[in-house]
């Protein structure tokens, strides 16, 4: 078992790769920032709901269903960003331990795994969206559609970054070759 975090060699061979790498990295990097911002948000929205129902003895009634809302977001966006810097918690012993042509391939087919999920993750995503547009979000009035959205955006960006791992991976074994 292992999570796979980047080395400094290869963030600095991320870098120097081509615009198309710089804009996913980009992207990735807005969903880190976003989340960290709904993050404080989140904090600063619990520390209201603490001081309004110790101190001014009111409650305020909107913080769970915000709060729920901002922790979808949150979690989507920071799950994005995992398939992006390839962070996620794996389990590669058996992987690792087969032969080179094997484990490539092995790679390939997870990642189009990965890119399966996040096109039916943003297809079932875009249903609910869809269907709850009509319903409002107790307490704070918003559509519920709102809390679907961050399935659809997360869905794509697994995606996309995903098969941008697998062309990049086919990329660099055509560029190897020659």
């Amino acid at each position: 078992m292992s999570i796979e975090l980047e080395t400094p060699d290869e963030q600095k061979s991320r870098t120097s790769r081509g615009a198309l790498d710089r804009v996913l990295d980009a992207v990735a990097g807005m969903c880190v920032g976003i989340a960290g911002i709904m993050l404080v948000a989140l904090i600063v929205t619990f520390g209201w709901l603490v001081f309004g129902r110790y101190v001014l003895n009111d409650t305020p009634t909107w913080v769970e269903q915000t709060s729920l809302v901002l922790v979808v977001y949150i979690t989507c966006l920071g799950a994005a960003a995992g398939v992006r810097y390839r962070s996620h918690l794996n389990i590669d012993f058996v992987r690792e331990s087969l032969p080179p042509l094997l484990r490539g391939l092995m790679h390939h087919v997870s990642d189009l795994f990965i890119v399966v999920f996040g096109v039916f993750m943003a297809f079932q995503g875009w249903q609910l969206v869809m269907t709850n547009m009509q319903r409002a979000i107790p307490m704070i009035g918003l559509p519920e559609s709102v809390r679907a959205a961050p399935l659809v955006i997360c869905g794509v960006l697994i995606a996309l970054f995903a098969a941008a791992d697998i062309f990049r991976r086919l990329t660099s074994r055509s560029t190897e070759r020659a």
